[in-house]
């Protein structure tokens, strides 16, 4: 047992060695997404000429006939335009792959940090959640601290579809708990759009000590915490990074005109995208950089973000599978709520974007579009929680006519028969 620990530490002490190296000796690993890795450099142009060189080449060059400089002109010409067209050239397979390897790394981050969130949190968010939720403010405002907490409305929703199921809360309670989630959820983006990658190797590096070296099982998941915040964060700024080709991009460009001026279609990709990659918190952050980079408008951000409002319903809908009536009804509740008020964003993107500008340049922010989105989406959310909270005891009435308890509906069909 003894040799094991010893074993342990002296295996530790070896991979951290090695880590400390490789950011020592190789930092040109990281010099491509962060700016302090950067040496400085003396660029020394071959071609550099002094005034006696000049007035040489002007000799030799007036000595040509003019047919042979009208020939020498023509293929500089065509050099010249040779080489805008490889510059102009994207390198696809380069891109593609860049963007990917981003998103392995900030998906990676996101689930890594959801795990020790979740492993600290995820019963004092359960304590919270049933202790809090007394009447709809309460459940508001108990869901918006639990998913600020926990970093994902989907895993919030989730735990509470649980609860509903378990009987541990009631459907009515349940309501305001979705609705504050989605006003959590946008907290994540506010943070984001700080754009503090620079960062992030400071925090894998401090979570991967504290995995390692950590004797208590609270530090490890601090550990894992604060490492999935700096990978989440590295893997935002290499997707930045490789798709910063695109900002000189004319059919990308136009994309991003079409989305801007589509917002029902913006908005089915972004749905569609977080469907795909599970989180709308994960589209939303990424937008957000992207939107720094400048690479997406405000009105394209704004269709996306509101697209992924509506993607994040699909896990949602799939833990109700199996679960009670009250269960199901949470979901749908949630499901309807989003499609409700994003059905309305879209209607009314270009005012939701123009209120977002205003409110920003108001904070401070100006032009900076990755403030604006992030801004628009904690706007779309209160304004979708301030018009529906009036309306949460109907709402509860209604889906459960539609959806009844197996029990009363059982009797409903006995009293039938009799």
């Amino acid at each position: 047992m003894l040799l094991s620990k010893s074993f342990k530490k002296v295996f530790n002490g070896f991979i951290l060695s090695i880590l400390v190296s490789a950011l020592l000796v190789t930092p040109s690993i990281l010099g491509n997404n962060f700016h302090w890795f950067h040496a400085p450099s003396l660029e020394i142009s071959v071609n550099a000429q002094t005034p006696t060189g000049v007035e040489e080449t002007q000799q030799r060059n007036s000595e040509l006939s003019p047919d042979t400089r009208k020939e020498k002109k023509n293929s500089q010409d065509k050099s010249a335009e040779s080489k805008g067209e490889e510059e102009g050239k994207l390198d696809i397979f380069k891109i593609v792959t860049g963007a990917l390897a981003g998103l392995v790394l900030f998906l990676y981050g996101v689930t890594r940090m959801a795990e020790g969130l979740e492993a600290i949190a995820g019963d004092r968010a359960k304590e919270l959640i049933s202790k809090f939720t007394t009447n709809r403010y309460a459940g508001i405002a108990t869901g918006t601290v639990a998913t600020t907490i926990l970093d994902s409305s989907s895993v919030t929703i989730i735990i509470v579809i649980a609860m509903v199921s378990a009987g541990l809360l009631s459907f009515v309670e349940s309501l305001g708990v979705v609705l504050g989630s989605n006003i959590g959820t946008t907290i994540g983006a506010q943070i984001v759009a700080f754009n503090i990658s620079d960062y992030a190797p400071i925090a894998m590096f401090v979570g991967l000590l504290l995995i390692l070296l950590g004797k208590k099982e609270p530090w490890k998941q601090i550990g894992l915490i604060i490492l999935g915040i700096g990978l989440l964060f590295f893997g935002l700024d290499t997707i930045e990074n490789a798709m910063e080709p695109f900002k000189d991009y004319q059919p990308f460009i136009k994309l991003m005109e079409t989305l801007g001026n589509n917002a029902l279609l913006g908005a089915g990709i972004g749905a569609l995208f977080t469907v795909l990659v599970q989180s709308s918190s994960a589209t939303v952050a990424i937008i957000v950089t992207l939107a720094s980079q400048g690479l997406i408008s405000l009105s394209a951000g704004v269709a996306l973000m509101l697209g992924a409002e509506v993607g994040t319903c699909a896990d949602t809908l799939v833990a109700t599978f199996g679960r009670e009536r009250p269960a199901v009804r949470t979901g749908i509740f949630h499901l309807l709520f989003n499609l409700t008020t994003a059905a309305v964003g879209i209607v009314f993107a270009t005012q939701l974007a123009g209120f977002a500008q205003w409110i920003s340049q108001l904070m401070g922010a100006g032009d900076n579009v990755a403030r604006q989105i992030a801004n628009a989406q904690l706007i779309f959310n209160l304004l979708g929680v301030a018009l529906i909270i009036g309306f949460l005891p109907l709402i509860a009435r209604g889906l459960e006519r539609l959806l009844p308890d197996k029990k009363n509906q059982n009797r409903q069909a006995e009293s039938v028969k009799s």
